[in-house]
């Protein structure tokens, strides 16, 4: 079942890439769709029936065949199948098929194309391609592999943004991704590297076994000396901020519009973007005994949800507030994984997959009924004609900006009642305060009102008001084909219910987020001193607390790294503590979305004419959050720049003067000279010749005697 989930995909892309002429253009679309729906419902059979206790160590490998063998190096390609490895094959499978559905009618009869041209089995080709690779990545047994399938998702995602390669633009942003992404990358190869130096070995398995001896071991690099944990966590996570769009390698997210709408659901949503976050989570034997480091991963990441989250607020291109929303979501799952909660930014992930990704889907949906308009100052009043659109995009509006009830109001047997976003947001904005990160608490609060303020904004600028821009594009506006409008449905469940079903295994007691994962847990009486230590740096639960400290201290974590789908050290009471923060931290979250909705309504509803006025008075401010803090600028002026410089001084000097400069100066000065000199030497006298014939004779009886004497 693992290698047919797994081999689908690429079997649908070669087939669509290649067999569309055999099979026909619309037969090899539906093989490519149809090959994914397989592989989503073989991924939820293998979530739902999955039993981490069943296995040892909570995973078990397929075999696929073996790959390489170089000295000490030995790997196979296997599947590795954990719970880890079971979320990522459900939010990629599921996402892709639908993406694939979607595709059908958003793709049919694209302007970009010329009548009669063949464009649609190579898009489907790309998104096949692009599912596989992703497989690949989250599948891998060891890092070679995952390094695969991270550089196959780079190759896929090239040729998706670039997919209107008539367009400059869409060029452009694809050779950006593909460049910024090498950076990250880098640091990847690196952190690979420094672990087969370390411990002989590429596989997990052997690496996370490794993990407490790499805390104790000081490596040489630089020409400094680092602790090995704290080094490779730092580099793998360098890889992660290329993929994820992390502050400082975020430039190519926003410009990847480019590409077609379902391109950016399937790139933003669910498979590229979370890769970075996956490796963190999959990396956790390493990064918990590499504090500094992940104190970095938090700090950057709180910093990314802000920084585009303040962006967010000014962006006109509706894909691009989508866009931005996704790299400001990215950084609340770092902080996540930063502090130590990898589960609850499993869970940002999971919940992320489903409402981002009907976003997206549905401003294609705008785009496709506005006639490929994508500027939201043009369009108002859409509600009434695209109602299927506009509830799609009301419910993912409700699932990102985290609306639900508060928990010291009602619970469901313990779980808040809230849509997905509501439930996932929340856990890392706790977890953030238990683990002392006030920098990352505020910032996460903060970023949660800017995110309520410009989805609202988005809603109200769409499908509220009057009608702007063309008046013959909005007569025309209709309703997308069923094709476009099932996915959305589909999504919509998920972003409704996601967040309740799964709370507990991911953000509930010790016990029951231990048994999801395969993490070994014990009985915190056992740990005799150990608990009471816990009761001293923590203290008891605050009154009123519906959690109570038996229940919370009932279970502790325990194991080794590698021993379960995650790991979490013994000393890691973060998912006690977050639980018994106080309720006002617990509140926070929503206070900030209503708060932002509230100033939504009143700039974009009650006073339109507000957000122009505010845009003159605080000028410098709106163009610095316009030109997105002028990173592109800067960036532009330290690297691009330069390198354009040096390469012109090398294409005009080195090139021009110096290389062709000496082959001009050899063909047409020293090559005459020398034909010159020889043809005044044929001169076609005997004893001209017979001169020159005893001038040699003379010179090689000389170096012979000369050198035979010397010998």
């Amino acid at each position: 079942m693992e290698t047919i989930l797994l081999f689908a995909p690429l079997v649908g892309a070669l087939l669509c890439g290649f067999g569309w002429k055999i099979i026909g253009e619309t037969a090899a679309m539906w093989v490519a769709t149809g090959l994914l729906f397989l592989s989503a419902i073989l991924s939820w059979i293998i979530f739902l029936s999955f039993d981490p206790s069943a296995h040892e160590g909570g995973h078990y490998t397929v075999s696929i065949l073996r790959w390489i063998e170089s000295g000490t190096l030995s790997t196979d390609w296997a599947i590795r199948m954990d719970r880890l490895t079971a979320i990522m094959l459900i939010v990629i499978t599921t996402v892709s098929a639908l993406v694939h559905l979607y595709s059908f009618g958003y793709m049919d009869h694209d302007p970009q194309w010329r009548e009669g041209e063949t464009y649609k089995p190579r898009f489907f080709a790309y998104l096949s391609f692009f599912t596989f690779s992703m497989l690949m990545l989250v599948t891998a047994d060891n890092l070679v592999q995952m390094f695969f399938g991270w550089e196959g998702v780079g190759v896929a995602s090239y040729l998706l943004i670039g997919f209107y390669y008539r367009k400059p633009s869409a060029n452009a942003a694809a050779i950006k991704a593909f460049v910024v992404n090498r950076v990250g990358d880098f640091g990847f190869a690196l952190g690979i590297f420094a672990l087969f130096f370390l411990v002989d070995s590429i596989n997990l398995s052997d690496i996370f076994a490794a993990a407490p001896t790499l805390a104790e071991t000081q490596v040489t690099f630089l020409w400094t000396s680092w602790n090995a944990a704290e080094l490779v966590a730092f580099l793998l996570f360098i890889g992660a901020m290329g993929k994820s769009a992390q502050l400082f390698l975020h430039t190519w997210l926003p410009d990847a519009m480019e590409g077609p709408t379902p391109v950016s659901a399937l790139i933003h949503a669910a498979t590229m973007v979370t890769a970075g976050v996956f490796l963190v989570c999959r990396m956790s034997p390493i990064m918990e005994f590499a504090p500094n480091a992940t104190m970095f991963i938090t700090f950057l990441g709180a910093t990314t949800a802000f920084f585009a989250a303040t962006v967010g607020l000014v962006q006109t291109d509706i894909k691009r507030v989508i866009a931005y929303s996704t790299c400001s979501q990215l950084g609340y799952m770092f902080v996540a994984a930063g502090v130590g909660m990898y589960s609850a930014a499993m869970f940002h992930l999971l919940t992320h997959a489903f409402f981002k990704a009907m976003l997206f889907l549905g401003a294609g949906s705008v785009i496709h009924a506005m006639h490929h308009e994508q500027d939201m100052m043009n369009y108002g009043g859409l509600r009434k004609k695209i109602p299927y659109t506009f509830w799609a995009m009301m419910i993912g509006t409700l699932a990102i900006t985290g609306v639900g009830i508060p928990v010291w109001i009602v619970t469901l047997g313990e779980i808040p009642i809230g849509f997905a976003g509501f439930h996932s947001k929340d856990a890392i904005v706790e977890s953030a305060y238990a683990a002392g990160s006030g920098y990352g608490f505020w910032l996460l609060v903060i970023a949660a009102l800017f995110t309520s303020f410009y989805s609202w904004r988005l809603m109200f600028l769409t499908f509220y008001g009057e009608p702007r821009g063309s008046k013959h594009t909005h007569e025309h506006a209709h309703e997308s084909p069923t094709v476009m409008l099932v996915p959305l449905g589909v999504l919509a469940i998920g972003a409704v219910f996601a967040g309740m079903i799964w709370y507990k295994p991911f953000f509930g007691h010790v016990d029951q987020v231990g048994t999801f994962y395969g993490i070994p847990y014990e009985d915190a009486a056992g740990h005799g001193e150990a608990d009471a230590g816990h009761g001293d740096d923590h203290g008891a639960a605050p009154a009123g607390d519906d959690h109570g400290t038996e229940k919370e201290h009932h279970y502790a974590f325990a194991g080794q790294p590698g021993e379960g789908a995650l790991y979490i050290a013994p000393d890691n009471t973060l998912l006690d503590d977050a639980h018994k923060v106080p309720y006002w931290v617990k509140t926070s979250p929503f206070a900030a979305m209503l708060i932002g909705f509230l100033m939504a309504y009143w700039f974009y509803i009650k006073n339109p004419s507000l957000p122009g006025r505010l845009a003159e008075n605080q000028r410098p401010l709106y163009l610095f959050l316009k030109n997105k803090w002028y990173f592109d600028e800067l960036y532009d002026a330290i690297f691009v720049k330069p390198a354009m410089g040096v390469g012109r001084l090398f294409w005009r000097r080195g090139d021009g003067n110096v290389i062709d400069g000496t082959i001009n100066g050899v063909a047409m000065g020293i090559i005459p000279f020398i034909t010159r000199l020889a043809g005044r030497a044929q001169s076609g006298y005997i004893f001209t010749y017979a001169f020159w014939m005893v001038v040699g004779i003379a010179v090689l009886i000389t170096w012979m005697s000369i050198g035979g004497g010397a010998e």
